[in-house]
């Protein structure tokens, strides 16, 4: 299954439903594949610097009712289909 082609290539807003998608090598592996929904979005000036806009924006999200304290970086979530 190629999950990266459903990388989303606007901004997410609060309430958006997302899956997290990390590798397994990455600090916040064990939240790989969970999936719930954005309730805080983060905007810094990283994108300046790399050039892509979506990479000044982070995200808490919340799942089975918990906020998961980890802000998520645009390139880390995918669109859950509805």
């Amino acid at each position: 299954m190629e999950i990266r082609s459903t990388l989303r290539a606007t901004p997410y807003q609060p309430g958006d439903d997302v899956q997290v998608y990390v590798s397994e090598t990455d600090p916040d592996s064990e939240h790989h594949r969970k999936e719930g929904n954005i309730t805080d979005v983060l905007q810094d000036t990283l994108g300046d610097k790399t050039g892509r806009e979506l990479d000044s924006h982070s995200y808490r999200i919340e799942t089975n009712g918990e906020e998961i304290d980890v802000w998520f970086r645009h390139r880390d979530l995918v669109p859950v289909s509805q």
